[in-house]
């Protein structure tokens, strides 16, 4: 990033660092606010990486890759909110011109995984209710640990892309983002240079990273929404509709605001309004996701009760008080 950054001050622009404008109210209440959502993201998919990791009955593709999607959110909380975190109790909210590639870099890499792998999960969750004959050789391991790679490589390339582009630009004045965090689009905006190649990356992207992968996920989950329907118990297409509907919401919900984010109009969003889909995304969703997805699965809370009991043995020191 070091390089990055000389190489265009090389081409003429003299940018150090980036004043972030997102905040100019309420730092105590950010802090408060971002750090309970932090704490709980932090802990919630910490949890899910260490059953998904030490529970046998978890070694399954579903959990294979509920794991890379914790491990993801974990990933996506950490970019940008122990910085937001910082930053709210400094007089004067600011993050070097390098700091702000890097953070911008790692945000669209998890962004861009993380929408192939919702994905990948509801073809998981497609294919163990209306192929379940074919699951076990569809899905076997080598084939999940390929998918996954794919996943992150696919996000990667996604982000170098866009990184690159975004090193180009100049800025002229004082470079100021009218957000609490680094990423592609509070660039586009403060930037003095053509931002056409980037707006066209940003809206390509939108649909072969965004739109593709969500059209993916509803067909999976039409498709098993129709299997579902033909269940002849009435308490068995209760339940499966619960937990489809509750995993379709929250990626809906996280589809939708990634691309009211990277695929926006020209007039842009209000400063509040764009933060707030933003934090939406990249910030709220990755603490939903753990409840979401392991709220209703009895092997999770089985996986929880057995580590808890083993905490909870005669030979641990809290038994013998």
């Amino acid at each position: 990033w070091a390089r990055l950054a000389q190489a265009v001050r090389a081409q003429g622009t003299q940018v150090t660092e980036f004043v972030l404008l997102g905040f100019s109210h309420g730092r105590p209440f950010l802090f408060a606010l971002f750090l309970a959502i932090y704490l709980a993201t932090l802990l919630g998919n910490s949890v899910i990486l260490s059953l998904v990791s030490l529970d046998p009955r978890l070694h399954s593709p579903m959990y294979f890759f509920l794991g890379h999607l914790s491990c993801l959110d974990l990933c996506y909380s950490s970019v940008t909110v122990p910085k937001i975190l910082a930053n709210a109790l400094r007089p004067r909210a600011t993050i070097s011109y390098g700091g702000c590639l890097a953070q911008m870099f790692l945000l669209m890499w998890c962004a861009g995984a993380e929408c192939a792998l919702l994905a990948l999960m509801a073809y998981d969750r497609f294919a163990a209710v209306c192929q379940p004959l074919r699951y076990r050789q569809a899905l076997r391991r080598s084939v999940c640990a390929a998918a996954a790679a794919g996943c992150w490589l696919w996000g990667l390339l996604d982000s170098a892309l866009h990184t690159l582009l975004a090193a180009r630009l100049s800025f002229c004045g004082a470079a100021r983002l009218q957000h609490i965090f680094c990423d592609a689009p509070p660039l586009l905006a403060a930037a003095c240079s053509d931002t056409r190649p980037n707006q066209l990356a940003l809206h390509i992207s939108s649909i072969f990273v965004g739109l593709s992968p969500f059209l993916l996920v509803v067909v999976s989950y039409l498709c098993i929404l129709a299997t579902v329907l033909g269940m002849p118990l009435a308490t068995s297409r209760r339940k499966a509709f619960s937990t489809c509907s509750a995993h379709l919401i929250v990626v809906t919900l996280y589809f939708v605001a990634a691309n009211l984010n990277y695929n926006r109009p020209s007039s842009g969003y209000s400063p509040a309004a764009d933060t707030l889909v933003s934090v939406l995304y990249c910030i709220v969703i990755p603490m939903l996701n753990p409840l979401v997805y392991s709220l209703r699965s009895r092997e999770v809370w089985g996986a929880l009760r057995k580590a808890l009991r083993v905490g909870a043995t005669p030979g641990s020191p809290g038994s013998n008080a």
